[in-house]
């Protein structure tokens, strides 16, 4: 294993991940918001998994997201 591109390569995805998750939610809040769906002072729970069937790896994050 080339640990420097294993590196660059897991931040690469890292980042796509956080950049492209984070826009996802943001025009999921917008939505909710205009359709009043939310009043946009909530805090929203919020799960993620991350799975990489190759080395069997299923982890599950949760926290909160908060509005106001």
């Amino acid at each position: 294993m080339n640990d420097e591109n294993f590196n660059l390569s897991l931040r690469k995805f890292l980042k796509m991940v956080g950049v492209s998750s984070q826009n996802e939610i943001e025009k999921a809040v917008a939505r909710a918001i205009a359709d009043k769906t939310i009043s946009g002072n909530e805090t929203l729970p919020a799960t993620m998994t991350l799975d990489i069937a190759g080395v069997k790896l299923n982890v599950k994050f949760e926290g909160a997201i908060t509005l106001e």
